[in-house]
């Protein structure tokens, strides 16, 4: 059973930052499409930032410029560069992998939805205080 474990979350005034991990297989980070999900109470889980192994990139529009996500193979890592936080960017991050992720119609347009991804997390907690 392949896990996805996330650290790094915490409590930070707006304006800091922080970095997420996500420690999975060493298949998984090199071969499979990586993503970060959020969820503030009472809404649904959304995407903010996804990683193909082919190394290209999409994020939420509310994070373009903030946030990045990148891998460490070597580490078996996937990371979540966060600075600039807002108060509107807490809540639970989760981690995400699949073997194919958004068809290329949804990443055309810019859509990654939960029911892309097959992985998941248990997710860090991230609080921003205003």
């Amino acid at each position: 059973q392949v896990q996805l474990v996330e650290s790094g979350g915490g409590s930070v005034q707006a304006g800091g930052s922080l970095r997420l991990s996500c420690v999975t297989s060493a298949y998984f980070v090199e071969n499979y499409v990586m993503a970060w999900f959020r969820q503030a109470p009472g809404k649904g889980r959304e995407g903010v930032a996804t990683l193909t192994n082919g190394g290209s990139t999409l994020y939420d529009d509310s994070v373009k410029g903030r946030f990045t996500i990148s891998r460490d193979t070597a580490k078996n890592t996937v990371y979540l560069q966060m600075n600039a936080l807002k108060p509107e960017d807490t809540g639970m991050y989760y981690c995400a992998a699949d073997s194919e992720g958004p068809h290329p119609g949804s990443w055309a347009l810019g859509l990654v939805e939960e029911k892309d991804f097959k992985y998941w997390g248990q997710g860090t907690q991230v609080t921003v205080s205003s």
